[in-house]
Formats: structure tokens, C-alpha cells, sequence
């Protein structure tokens, strides 16, 4: 299948399918007019690359992954499960400073509430 069929079946642009290709998670066959040309299997691709960007990693980070995808052995899902545990503590620790960024938001406008509260009741008694 041709580019366009590949991106409409998986969800996604043409040009996301060409990123794709171009950060080496994606291969395909050229014709011989350059063409790129996809099998039935890459949607499915596309759509696990889509699930692992969901998911807030990287093309870096997909990349040593997919090695696990490719070719499964020992060496290669004990690499994986390294960089899967590297990376939940990276997405914790965002959590956390986004927990905490959340905090001190809700804490202004307790205190902005509180300062239009004090300019109410102070046009009011005048």
C-alpha cells in the first residue's frame, strides 16, 4: 500500500508516517518511480508507535525500545525493561512537579478569591 492508504488506515498524517521514517521506526520499499510502498503489518506499526507517543516517550526512547518488537531475546527485553524503568521515573517525577505546580496554582486563587472577598466588603461598607 502507498503512503496516504498507510497514514488513512493507521489514524495518522502523511507526514507523521514520514517522520516515522525518517527516526528509523518505520521502513518501507521504494518503487522504482520512489514511491514508498507499506505491508498490511506496518498499520499495526503505525498504530504502536501512536499507543508509545500516547504514552509520552520520545523517538529516541522508541527507538531503543523496538529492538524488543524486532528481534525479542533475552538480551533485548532485559535492555528494555532498563529503559521502560528509566523512563516511569522520568514520567513520576513529571507527575510529581506537575502535582506540586497544581498546588501552588490552587493556593493563588485561594488567595486571589481572598483579595476580591476584602474589595467586596470594603465597597461595601463605604
Amino acid at each position: 500500500m502507498r503512503i496516504g492508504e498507510l497514514a488513512s488506515r493507521a489514524g495518522v498524517s502523511i507526514r507523521s508516517v514520514r517522520y516515522y521514517e525518517e527516526q528509523g521506526l518505520l521502513t518501507s520499499v521504494r518503487s522504482a518511480s520512489g514511491q514508498r510502498h507499506y505491508t498490511d503489518s506496518e498499520v499495526e506499526r503505525v498504530v504502536f508507535l501512536q499507543r508509545l507517543y500516547a504514552a509520552g516517550l520520545s523517538s529516541r526512547t522508541i527507538a531503543e525500545l523496538l529492538p524488543c518488537v524486532d528481534a525479542p531475546s533475552r538480551d533485548n527485553s532485559d535492555a528494555a525493561l532498563e529503559r521502560m524503568a528509566q523512563e516511569h521515573e522520568r514520567l513520576s517525577a513529571h507527575i510529581a512537579d506537575l502535582m506540586s505546580t497544581r498546588d501552588t496554582l490552587e493556593q493563588l486563587m485561594a488567595t486571589a478569591r481572598a483579595y476580591r472577598e476584602q474589595l467586596g466588603t470594603a465597597a461595601a461598607v463605604r
